[in-house]
């Protein structure tokens, strides 16, 4: 149930994960996307590196929206959420697999193993210009993956569209994953506790 609040809404994203994740915590928003060459930040760690693409993203959704003093008058604030998730495998930071090659090592990877996530935040009120930027960890267990099923998920198209190639929720995987030591939203890609802890720092 959305409940009307003295704000207004962005979501800087096109993911169904954080739609349904923003508009689950009860908001109201619009989506407006930022299109940026994420493979141009490189960051050796991957907190540093989520938290820069969320920062990215935010800032080329302000300049797309005319700036910032675009919103200075206005009598209600505005608030932009972007977000960014990686996972982590072995160390080695992976971000959406680009291939089939690439998607089949992967998948592989996590299976009777584990990898992490890590998933950025950034909340900013565009009125007063007042940011919270952060992250939050999660990490997955996970059974042995049959074959057959790597090779349908490599079928799938949304398996390209996620990091490391891996979509919790995602009918072919969910009855392998063991356990999540973490926060499943913030493995789907928004971290609920912190979104909502900077949505009040920011009002």
């Amino acid at each position: 149930m959305a409940m009307k609040r003295g704000f207004k809404m962005i979501l800087g994203s096109q993911s169904m994960a954080r739609k349904r994740i923003l508009a689950e915590m009860g908001y109201e928003f619009t989506v407006v996307t930022a299109d940026i060459d994420e493979k141009a930040i490189r960051r050796d760690n991957p907190e540093d590196l989520v938290v820069a693409i969320a920062q990215a993203k935010a800032d080329e959704i302000i300049s797309k929206l005319g700036g910032q003093s675009q919103f200075a008058q206005d009598p209600q604030p505005t608030l932009l959420i972007t977000a960014d998730t990686v996972v982590v495998y072995k160390g080695v930071i992976r971000e959406k697999p680009t291939t089939k090659d690439e998607a089949r090592l992967f998948i592989k990877g996590y299976s009777g193993s584990h990898g992490g996530v890590v998933g950025s935040v950034l909340v900013r009120n565009l009125k007063t210009g007042v940011q919270r930027i952060g992250w939050d960890k999660a990490e997955v267990y996970f059974h042995e993956i049959p074959e057959k099923v790597i090779d349908d998920l490599i079928d799938d198209a949304v398996t390209f569209k996620v990091a490391g190639g891996l979509m919790l929720e995602h009918p072919l995987i969910a009855p392998f994953i063991d356990t999540v030591v973490g926060g499943v939203d913030t493995v789907m890609g928004l971290p609920k506790d912190l979104t909502e802890k900077f949505i009040t720092d920011v009002l």
